[in-house]
């Protein structure tokens, strides 16, 4: 049986899906991209999965009479999208999202017309721009790490 783990950016909320995730999306509808803060919103759903709350459990907001959306209370990470149809996990929040490709796109009425010319843009690694933002080379991660810890956060900060 296949084991997806995962949780939010604090480490205050882990989970663990067991069983093989068939249904990876894009949504562009208006509310997923509020309650993402985003363009759109990656999802993932559990539907023929075990899913469970490893670590905490996400503090949800009724977004409207069909949906329920968690999220992360320390941190604000989204987490859910929870339908009569089943939960969906928010594809990021996945310790290894690069396994769970979309392939599919809802709401696509709300989507925004840069989207698809996103891999137009020009890329940088992250310290390529050190010399105008110099605090880019002494960054220390604060984030759960993307596996399991017995215990978080740790006792003291990494140095």
């Amino acid at each position: 049986m296949t084991i997806h783990t995962g949780g939010c950016q604090c480490g205050a909320v882990r989970f663990r899906v067991d069983g093989d995730l068939h249904d990876s999306s894009i949504c562009h509808c208006r509310m997923c991209q509020k309650a993402f803060g985003a363009y759109y919103a990656p999802l993932v759903s559990t539907r023929g999965a075990n899913l469970s709350w490893t670590r905490g459990r996400p503090k949800t907001f009724r977004s409207s009479n069909y949906a329920t959306r968690g999220f992360c209370v320390d941190c604000g990470t989204p987490l859910t999208f929870e339908a009569p149809d089943g939960i969906a996990l928010a594809a990021g929040a996945f310790d290894d999202p690069a396994g769970l490709p979309p392939h599919v796109q809802f709401g696509i009425e709300n989507k925004i017309d840069f989207v698809d010319r996103l891999s137009t843009l020009p890329g940088h690694d992250t310290l390529e721009d050190a010399d105008a933002a110099p605090y880019l080379n002494d960054v220390v991660s604060y984030q759960h790490p993307d596996h399991d810890t017995d215990v978080w956060p740790p006792l003291e900060k990494p140095s």
